[in-house]
């Protein structure tokens, strides 16, 4: 469907009814609370990047307790950074994190920016987190496109039930379109499309019964034709993404060195193991500090 015509047929009324649902029944997380800095915004968005709210929370609760703003941050070591990411998934955001860190408190006098470009310039930040920290840090009107607001829209407007793989441009083009004209509507919008697509229009079972938009869904209008694009399904067990994490977590629960011996304990299929050590390595995730003795990279 053109974005001209999606647009059209995308009249206030549902937008206007999707707020609606959101002040009722938007859940209170911690990192909208008002008084939630725009650093912390940004932490919140690095840490929900792949990884469910209800692992989220209490990391983000525990980490700004202990490093509430960049200054804070980047004087932290990288190991302890490792340690306090925990569980988290894809420990490298860590990393990144801390480098966003000193490049703001050295660049930006400690306080995050409010440009795209200088958002996007800061390490581990791209196009879908700059956008969050504009619209829900600095309530400014930017286009916030996650896998949930992706999936709503691709459901209500384009009436297909997942959107393509990777991000269009004609998506864009139809947020863009579908954007409240003023800053603090558009903020309110963004979040609350994206706490639709997580409670309601998920991307399994969706609850459309409870859809404040359910009349308006063109997917629904169409008897829910089954989408052309295969879900992505990211594999968990046997595969190097759990050996890597079993080895980090080895690395962190132990507050000095480890022997390399701890670490062939670790994980039975020795290639395996190998080939995810080195690539620790490489990422600079783990650090060599004696003859075969590891550890959280100091710097």
């Amino acid at each position: 469907m053109p974005v001209a015509t999606a647009s059209q047929n995308a009249s206030a009324r549902p937008r206007r009814a999707i707020v609606r649902w959101y002040r009722t029944h938007g859940r209170s997380l911690p990192w909208r609370d008002a008084s939630t800095t725009a650093w912390q915004v940004l932490v919140s968005e690095v840490m929900l990047g792949q990884t469910p709210v209800s692992r989220v929370a209490p990391a983000y609760l525990a980490w700004i307790e202990r490093w509430p703003d960049p200054e804070t941050t980047a004087a932290a070591s990288p190991a302890d950074i490792l340690r306090m990411w925990g569980r988290l998934g894809y420990p490298r955001r860590a990393l990144r994190l801390r480098e966003a860190a000193i490049v703001i408190t050295r660049d930006h006098h400690g306080t995050v920016p409010t440009t795209d470009d200088e958002l996007r310039a800061l390490p581990g930040v791209g196009e879908y987190t700059a956008a969050a920290v504009r619209a829900f840090a600095y309530g400014q009107r930017a286009v916030v496109l996650d896998t949930n607001v992706r999936r709503v829209l691709s459901r209500l407007i384009s009436g297909t039930e997942r959107p393509p793989a990777s991000l269009t441009n004609s998506e864009r083009e139809l947020a863009t379109s579908l954007l409240p004209r003023t800053s603090k509507s558009a903020a309110e919008w963004s979040v609350a499309v994206m706490e639709l697509g997580a409670l309601v229009c998920t991307a399994t079972k969706p609850v459309c019964s409870a859809c404040p938009v359910r009349t308006d869904c063109a997917w629904r209008a169409a008897d829910y034709p089954a989408s052309t694009v295969a879900p992505r399904r990211q594999a968990w067990h046997g595969t190097d993404r759990q050996c890597r994490g079993r080895l980090m977590s080895v690395l962190r629960e132990s507050s000095g060195a480890v022997p390399g011996a701890l670490l062939r304990e670790a994980w039975d299929d020795a290639a395996q193991r190998e080939r995810c050590l080195d690539s620790l390595l490489d990422d600079a995730l783990v650090a060599i500090v004696g003859d075969d003795e590891y550890a959280l990279p100091s710097s």
